[in-house]
Parts: structure tokens; C-alpha cells; sequence
């Protein structure tokens, strides 16, 4: 950034006058210099307070995920434990004492965490055993301390991504003490043998470069570390002599105000080290993390070579794509750190024949999950400013949940490809997103925008809109047991051809999948089965307005009320059908779906809390009646199928969705510990060839295989009995009877029991 241009410009600008006396003139000329020098040293001076005091640099939002809370009765393995360590960067060690180590003992697995500051305050470094039996933690003990029981521990959240400044620069802050001195010795060695002597500026080097740009040569100069320092933290990139000159008075001015250790410490914040995709690697503390995966007190000499022999050019010496040149270069300055007495002979050899040491890899800088982030960010905008996001160094925890992100991410990608193949379908021709929330609290666990999920674009599971088909019906079905008096469960419905007339529209005539009609059929056996024609009898006989106003009360924007409305002929996105399909797995209760937790400001303070916030907007009871028909669904209905890939234990109630000439399908479905949306199509709207049943219900049954949910067991409202029924006659027996299915009623709705016919043995409906 270049704050002083326009007042050189306006300099360059001013008129010159006609003078008859020179001598005069060239006096004035000379004062009136001299008054715009001293004038614009004081510019200069104000410029460089203001900017210096504190230096406060633009520092990124970090975001995490989730931590993991580890505690006794936990379900969880000693390999599923070790994942979770090891994917925040945490390595196996025979002697886990350092932090952020761990091993595998007989019973569980030895680890010692790092220190963390959460959003209720810090948490140190412990070590820890976790001790496990029949697939969950049996104990948690601190060690070195007899093996004191622990109730709970807290693992530290994985970074997912941060919100940058507008041009993207990224650091972690250092104080000048946390520098290891051989780094700082080695940095004037290389870069300013001078520094603790000169005033800002090398005379040598100003001469050099003056020489060379009045000989025609390109610009240049022997710049001190002071004078680096402004050029990056005030000045532009340009090479003149007028950039050149107020560069020199602004190093001057620098060093009149501030120490020798204000002006380092800066300066190892500020350096310019890389660039990661579009984000660009600032200060040698983040530097450490983003090529060794280390903090900068574990660097070794040769690493702490390679660092700043990369201030001369991080592109020329980049080690990950030239590691000739860097390698060539971190020996350079070894040997200087040698002819200086940095460090010894003995300690030079073996650290110029080390490797690079780079990681391979960069740590998460730029977000691996894009659309999880995308959408953290729009629920930031409503409470704070742009600008604050970007630059003032907050820390976001969220709700993402690494495992299940990937579960999503790889049932997604791996399910694609597969119908493409098995189907004949175009190759990369599917599209696709996910969208899972905890049942109870709403907090979004993952989020995938499209099969690609690395790609920051298009965010198909908040901004594509698509019919919904089927995952309508459930509403039409809530508003007619919320009238116990007309509807139960085993109520029968008409599934005779319908003509729905409408003046100044055509005809609407729906009909059934299979092109079928079924006369009469039980109202949950309609649902189980997705009828078109009985849900949409039902839904005109309860009036269409009147079920499409539920939407709003779930969380959505209410469609225009036509008949067709019924059966899903309206758009919404993944995120709002998740919120819908939330409200009734919750039993009725609207939590807003959230991705954020807390947010502190940089040095930990709380700055605003997100509270679960929970709203009744259906009673408990028909949504419980409801429940057990969409489980209906997944036991015998369009879902059965569901089977080849989650345990009939787990009791899943889930619905199919698909669109007019299979161009979208869905599944919804929840369990006792997750909700859960996919969404299959085209971005070009065409047919896809799948229904529910065969495309987004294959990937949900993926995703839920590996994650093992925790089975749907919904509490049993107060105003809910079961009885006895016989399923060819709807008659309700007495308890002792047998041959009949246990079916929930609402108290009010229960029919008069019969005597006992002579039939084989008992089912059941209950959920």
C-alpha cells in the first residue's frame, strides 16, 4: 500500500513560475523546498506513528472445528482415537512426554496434548492415558500424577481455515523473546551485519544504487532491515528514486522513534516468506508451521537457514518446487553463519548434509472445507463487519466435525463415480451435496457443496435451489394427525385417479410412481410408500394454504399454494430441507441450524456467545405419529433398500424425494444422533436417470455405514398410547391378543377394543 502517492503527485504538479530576478527565485525556490521537505517529513512522521504504535498488523479470523471431548462411557476406539490425533498433526513417539505425541499401550493409547486457549479460558499441555473396553473409553487417567481419574478432557480443535484480509496475508505473531537468538544472529549475519549500529540506512549501499540508476543500470540498493521494513509495512513496490528517498527519511524517522528490538520484532513478523494458493505467508513464526509443520523453537540450524536465506527471493528459493536452489542457498548462509561465529565447524557439516526437512504437504491455510466455511461466514456477516472478520485476528470455534465431514466428502465422490459407471451415465456429469446436523442441538457436523469438495466455488448445498419432490409430503401428513378426531396412522385414504381443476391453469391429473392406482390404503402405509395421488386427495381435502404455512414455521420461505405444491413441486436448498427435516427429528422443537459456538478476540477474550436457541412449532405428538410412519418408510417402504447399508436396529426414519423426469433426488432421514440431507442432479437441470431410492438414498447409507449413528428411540409423548390393531380390519384388540401390530395412537383417536379372533403370532409398529 502506498499511502504517500497522491502527495507526490501533487508535488510533481505544482506550476512553475516566471521569475525575472534568478538570484530570488532560486532563494525562494530553495525556502519553499525546504518548507515542503520539512513539511513532508512531518506527513512522514505522523504516517509512521500512527501506523508503528502497537504495530497492529492485519490479522486473519482462525476458524476450528470441533474438539473432541473425551470422557468415561465414550463410544470410541483406541484406532478412531489415534485418527483424531493424528490428523491434528500429532506423532507417534515410544515416549510421548513432548506435547502433541502419542503411542499405543495394551489397553488404550498414551498421548499428552497441547496447550489450547479455549473460549472459557487456557487449557495446558497434559499427558494422559485413555483406557478402553467393549468399543468405548473405560477410564481416563492423567499420568505422572498415580494415574488420577479424569471426568473429561478437551482435545484441541483442528484448525479448518481462516477468514483473510483483502490481500490475503496471513501470520502468527511473535514476541521478540520467542525468537530462538540464532535465528536473529543469523538474520543480520545475512541480511544487515549493521543493524545494531546504523541509524536505518547503509550510506554504501544508498551510494551503490544511486550509481547504478544514473549509469542506466535498474534500481537497486543495499537495503538495511530497517529499510525493508518500510518498503513492506508503508511503501509500494515500485523502483524510482522518489520511492527510494522516502524510503531512506522514513527509515530515518523509524529509528529516531523506536529501539533496535521494536524495529526486529516487526520486521520477523512482517517478511514476506511465501505463498500459499492465494494466501500470502507473512513472519517467520507461521512461516516455521507452513514449511516444517513446527513451531519456530523446535527448528533446527539447517531449517533456520533455509528461512532466511528465503527472505532474499521465497519464490526463487521456494523448497517445495526448487529444492536445487533452495537447498544451494540454505548452505550459502550456513557458511556465512560460519565466517561469522553464529554458530561452529562441528555444528556446520552435519547440518549442510541434512535434507530440506519440508513437509510435504502445507497445513491447512486456505480451507480444505470451503462450503462449511462459506457458510460460517455468512452467519458472521450478520452480527459483525467485513473488515473485523478480516483483520482483527478473532478465533471462530464451530460445529464442524472432521470425521463425519469426511464420511460425507468420500460417500459423496466415491457414490458418483459409481452410478456414472454402473448406470452408463455421462462421466462428471452428477452432481452433489450433503448437509448433516446433530438431531437435538442443530449445530451443523458437516457440509459438502459438490463432489470436488476441495473446490471454493459454486456451494451447492446452501445456494442450489431444487425441487424437492417427495420430502413435501411428511407436512401434508403432520397437518392430518394433528386432527386425531379425523387421522391416525391407520386411517384409509383414497388412492383413486384425480383431476384437479383450476380456472385459468390446466388440468392437474397426478399419479403414482408405478403409474398405478391403489384404491384404498392406510394413511401411514401412503406415506411409507410416497403415493402421489393419496397425498395429494389428503392434502386438498386439509387446503393447500394451510400446509404450505407450516413452512415458515420450520425455518423456510413458503412456496406459491398450488395443488402441485403438495407434492414437492417447489424449490429448496439441501440446508433448508435439513432444517426442515431438523425441526422433526427434534420432536417438534425448531433449532435454527448453526455452524458457530463462540468466538473470542485475539488475546482469548469471549466477544459474543451463540446460544441454542429452541422454538415449539408442532406438538409432540403427531410429529412422534409421523415419525413411526417415516421409519415405516425405511423398514418396507421406498427405503427399504436402505438395509445394505445400516442396521434395521438403528430404526432410521427417512424419506425419498424425486423430481418430474428424474431430474433431482433426494433422501432425508434421521437417527438418534444425526440429520441428514443429500442431494443428487445435474447443475444443467437434465435427467439423471435416478430416483431417491437408487441415487441420494445409496449415498446417505454410505455415509451412515462408517459412522454407526446412534439408533432412533424418540421419547414417548404423555398423550401417546399403543394399541393392539388388526392390520386387514384397523380393529383394535385387547393387549393379551395375538396376531395384531402394536400402532401409536393419540390418546383421543384410540378405537374401541374387539375380542380376540384366533390368529398366529404379534407384531409391531412401534418405533
Amino acid at each position: 500500500m502506498h499511502r504517500l502517492s497522491p502527495f507526490l503527485n501533487r508535488l510533481r504538479a505544482l506550476p512553475r513560475l516566471p521569475w525575472k530576478k534568478p538570484g530570488l527565485a532560486l532563494r525562494l525556490i530553495a525556502w519553499s523546498l525546504l518548507l515542503v521537505l520539512a513539511g513532508f517529513t512531518l506527513y512522514l512522521d505522523i504516517t509512521i506513528r500512527e501506523a508503528f504504535e502497537g504495530r497492529k498488523f492485519a490479522l486473519p479470523a482462525r476458524v476450528y472445528g470441533r474438539a473432541l471431548e473425551v470422557y468415561p462411557g465414550l463410544k470410541l476406539t483406541p484406532a478412531r482415537l489415534v485418527e483424531e490425533l493424528r490428523a491434528l498433526g500429532y506423532r507417534e513417539n515410544p515416549e510421548p512426554q513432548e506435547a502433541a505425541t502419542y503411542r499405543h499401550v495394551l489397553d488404550g493409547v498414551e498421548f499428552t496434548t497441547r496447550d489450547f486457549v479455549f473460549w472459557d479460558g487456557p487449557q495446558p499441555s497434559q499427558r494422559l492415558r485413555a483406557v478402553f473396553a467393549e468399543g468405548k473409553v473405560a477410564q481416563l487417567q492423567e499420568r505422572g500424577t498415580g494415574d488420577k481419574e479424569m471426568p473429561l478432557l478437551r482435545i484441541e480443535p483442528p484448525l479448518i481455515g481462516g477468514i483473510y484480509p483483502g490481500h490475503n496475508e496471513d501470520r502468527a505473531l511473535l514476541r521478540l523473546d520467542q525468537v530462538p537468538r540464532v535465528l536473529v544472529d543469523t538474520l543480520m549475519a545475512v541480511e544487515d551485519r549493521k543493524f545494531q549500529t546504523h541509524w536505518g540506512i547503509d550510506p554504501r549501499g544508498i551510494a551503490r544504487a544511486l550509481y547504478r540508476t544514473l549509469s542506466g543500470q535498474r534500481v537497486e540498493g543495499g537495503s538495511t532491515l530497517t529499510q525493508q521494513l518500510v518498503k513492506n509495512f508503508f511503501l509500494s513496490s515500485e523502483r524510482t528514486l522518489t520511492r527510494k528517498g522516502t524510503e531512506v527519511l522514513m527509515s530515518l524517522l523509524l529509528e529516531m522513534h523506536y529501539s533496535k528490538d521494536e524495529i526486529l520484532e516487526t520486521y520477523l513478523n512482517e517478511v514476506y516468506l511465501g505463498q500459499d494458493a492465494s494466501r500470502a505467508i507473512h513472519g517467520v513464526g507461521l512461516a516455521s508451521h507452513f514449511y516444517f509443520d513446527r513451531p519456530l523453537e523446535r527448528l533446527e540450524l539447517q531449517e533456520i537457514a533455509l528461512l532466511v536465506g528465503m527472505i532474499k527471493g521465497p519464490g526463487v528459493y521456494d523448497p517445495r518446487n526448487k529444492p536445487e536452489q533452495a537447498l544451494q542457498r540454505r548452505n550459502v548462509v550456513l557458511q556465512e553463519m560460519v565466517k561469522l561465529g553464529v554458530i561452529t565447524q562441528a555444528q556446520f557439516v552435519p547440518a549442510r548434509d541434512k535434507p530440506l526437512g519440508v513437509i510435504r504437504r502445507a497445513p491447512t491455510g486456505t480451507s480444505p472445507y470451503p462450503a462449511f466455511l462459506q457458510y460460517v461466514q455468512r452467519q458472521l456477516q450478520r452480527d459483525y463487519r467485513e473488515e473485523d472478520l478480516r483483520s482483527e485476528g478473532l478465533r471462530i470455534f464451530t460445529t464442524l466435525d472432521p470425521r463425519v465431514q469426511r464420511e460425507a466428502e468420500q460417500a459423496l465422490a466415491q457414490r458418483l463415480t459409481q452410478l456414472e459407471t454402473t448406470r452408463k451415465i455421462p462421466v462428471n456429469s452428477l452432481e452433489g451435496s450433503v448437509v448433516v446436523s446433530s438431531t437435538q442441538q442443530g449445530e451443523v457436523l458437516a457440509l459438502v457443496g459438490g463432489r470436488q469438495a476441495r473446490y471454493a466455488g459454486y456451494n451447492r448445498a446452501i445456494d442450489a435451489k431444487r425441487q424437492i419432490g417427495s420430502l413435501a409430503k411428511p407436512l401434508v401428513f403432520l397437518t392430518a394427525l394433528e386432527q386425531p378426531s379425523k387421522y391416525t396412522l391407520l386411517t384409509p385414504l383414497d388412492d383413486s385417479p384425480l383431476v384437479w381443476r383450476q380456472r385459468g391453469a390446466p388440468d392437474w391429473k397426478p399419479m403414482n410412481y408405478d403409474r398405478k392406482f391403489n384404491g384404498q390404503v392406510p394413511l401411514g402405509t401412503a406415506l411409507a410408500r410416497s403415493l402421489n395421488v393419496s397425498t395429494a386427495r389428503l392434502g386438498i381435502d386439509l387446503g393447500v394454504e394451510r400446509i404450505l404455512d407450516k413452512l415458515p414455521r420450520f425455518g423456510v420461505g413458503r412456496p406459491s399454494p398450488y395443488p402441485s405444491s403438495l407434492l414437492g413441486a417447489f424449490e429448496l436448498s439441501p440446508i433448508e430441507v435439513a432444517q426442515v427435516y431438523q425441526t422433526l427429528a427434534d420432536g417438534g422443537f425448531r433449532t435454527p441450524l448453526r455452524a458457530i459456538r463462540e468466538i473470542v478476540t485475539a488475546d482469548g477474550r469471549p466477544l459474543q456467545r451463540y446460544p441454542l436457541s429452541v422454538e415449539a412449532v408442532a406438538s409432540p405428538a403427531p410429529v412422534y405419529l409421523l415419525t413411526t410412519a417415516l421409519q415405516g418408510a425405511v423398514r418396507d417402504g421406498t427405503a427399504q433398500g436402505l438395509s445394505n447399508w445400516v442396521a434395521p436396529e438403528v430404526r432410521v426414519a427417512g424419506k425419498t424425494g424425486t423430481t418430474d423426469d428424474l431430474r433431482d433426488n433426494w433422501f432425508a432421514g434421521y437417527t438418534g444422533d444425526m440429520v441428514a440431507v443429500v442431494w443428487v442432479g445435474r447443475d444443467d437441470a437434465k435427467s439423471t436417470g435416478l430416483t431417491g431410492a437408487t441415487g441420494a438414498m445409496t449415498i446417505w447409507g454410505e455415509m451412515m455405514k462408517n459412522l454407526q449413528p446412534e439408533p432412533l428411540s424418540p421419547e414417548v409423548p404423555e398423550d401417546i398410547e399403543f394399541a393392539f390393531i388388526d392390520p386387514a380390519s384397523g380393529q383394535r384388540y385387547k393387549e393379551e391378543c395375538k396376531g395384531a401390530v402394536s400402532v401409536p395412537f393419540i390418546k383421543s383417536s384410540l378405537p374401541p377394543e374387539t375380542a380376540c379372533p384366533d390368529v398366529p403370532a404379534l407384531n409391531t409398529m412401534s418405533p
